[in-house]
């Protein structure tokens, strides 16, 4: 299942936790992760992914942001993925509440 190959790889590269749901008790800064779509060809798969940061700053966001990317990208070590491409990342502020957030999105080929 790709959800848990790249929770696991994330959590296992990053700093911060790692979720696929937002925890009621959330820590200062931690990633959402979130399967946002698949599409398959001659038995590949590539599955789009969102990776939320959160942080009490803009800018804390913004570098974790920056981590988050550098994992992603380096999630081709793996044996069952071979590829990983960034569709796009921005801010994405919860305007809500006010809570700083930046995205990345991500297809990620995989068998």
């Amino acid at each position: 299942m790709i959800e848990k190959t790249v929770l696991d790889y994330m959590s296992g590269q990053l700093e911060v936790p790692c979720y696929m749901m937002r925890p009621e008790k959330v820590p200062k800064k931690y990633v959402l992760i979130e399967k946002t779509g698949s599409s398959e060809d001659d038995h590949i798969t590539t599955s789009t992914f969102a990776f939320q940061s959160y942080a009490p700053t803009l800018l804390e966001v913004a570098e974790l942001n920056e981590e988050v990317k550098a994992a992603a990208e380096s999630i081709v070590s793996l044996y069952s993925v071979t590829k990983s491409a960034l569709q796009s990342d921005y801010n994405f502020t919860n305007i809500a509440n006010k809570q700083p957030r930046y995205q990345a999105v991500y297809d990620i080929t995989h068998y």
